[in-house]
C-alpha cells in the first residue's frame, strides 16, 4: 500500500488520476523504462476527451468532430503526442491499470520507453490516458 505522502497531487492531478500515474510508472520502472513526468497540458487533452465520449456516448479515439489523439494533444498546447490509451467502466485506477497491461496495444503504449510525459482523463467512467514524447 502506498504511504500518505504518495496521494499528493501529481501536475495537478489527485485521487485515482494520480494513482494512474504512478501505478503507470511502476509498471515502466519494471520494464527498464524511464519515469513518465505529468504534464497539465496533457491531462487537460484526456479529461476533454473523457468528458466528450462521455456527454456523447461514444467510445473511440477520433472524437466525434473527426480530431484524434495528437490533434487533441497539439491544440492543447504540446507540440510532441506519442499515444493514447482508452477504457470504459473500471471502478478504480488499479483496475484499469491492470486492464491496460493485461491488453497488448495498450501494454505497448505503457511499455514504450521514447515516451516521457503522461496525461490522464475521467469522467462517468471514461478513461483516457495521453502520452507524449
Amino acid at each position: 500500500p502506498a504511504v500518505p505522502s504518495a496521494r499528493v497531487a501529481v501536475a495537478g492531478l489527485s485521487g485515482e488520476l494520480a494513482r494512474v500515474v504512478e501505478l503507470t510508472n511502476a509498471e515502466r520502472a519494471a520494464a527498464g523504462c524511464g519515469a513518465l513526468r505529468a504534464d497539465p497540458r496533457i491531462s487537460a487533452a484526456a479529461q476533454g476527451h473523457s468528458e466528450d465520449m462521455a456527454a456523447q456516448g461514444y467510445f473511440a479515439h477520433d472524437s466525434r468532430d473527426g480530431r484524434d489523439f495528437a490533434d487533441r494533444i497539439t491544440a492543447a498546447g504540446y507540440d510532441s503526442p506519442g499515444a493514447e490509451n482508452i477504457a470504459m467502466g473500471q471502478p478504480d485506477a488499479a483496475t484499469v491499470v491492470q486492464d491496460w497491461m493485461e491488453s497488448p496495444g495498450h501494454r505497448k503504449n505503457i511499455l514504450d520507453c521514447s515516451l516521457t510525459t503522461i496525461g490522464i482523463g475521467l469522467a462517468d467512467g471514461y478513461w483516457t490516458q495521453d502520452f507524449g514524447r
